[in-house]
């Protein structure tokens, strides 16, 4: 069944697109590697309303909160997807000893805070 490696991450608004070619570039060396799918995502809808029919008093977490998001930072899903988790590591393994990826990040400012980075890898329980 399906494995995937999950990120949720503040990204200061007017570093979106420093982010997305950064992004962009890492996501061809991980498909490169043999991941199956590479999406990074930008919030959209951040105060979705309660879905209608859901039970009283139904409350969800906003992701801005989950990423403690700062104002001027909107906030990035992202997700990596695998056959399993063993294709995962020998994906990741490979990413990680890839040149383009130590000689892209040396002496770059990443555009935002790693150290509010959510990451986490999960096994499907559902797979349609």
């Amino acid at each position: 069944m399906t494995y995937v490696d999950g990120f949720v991450l503040p990204v200061p608004e007017d570093k979106i697109d420093d982010y997305r070619k950064m992004a962009s570039g890492a996501g061809a060396i991980w498909i490169e590697h043999g991941a199956l799918s590479y999406k990074e995502c930008v919030i959209d809808d951040a105060a979705p309303a309660i879905p209608e029919g859901a039970p009283e008093g139904f409350k969800m977490a906003r992701f801005h909160d989950i990423a403690n998001a700062k104002s001027g930072e909107s906030v990035v899903f992202a997700f990596i997807t695998y056959k399993s988790r063993d294709h995962r590591d020998e994906v990741n393994a490979k990413v990680m000893n890839d040149p383009r990826m130590k000689d892209g990040c040396a002496g770059m400012e990443m555009p935002f805070d790693h150290t509010r980075m959510a990451y986490g890898g999960f096994k499907a329980i559902v797979d349609l």
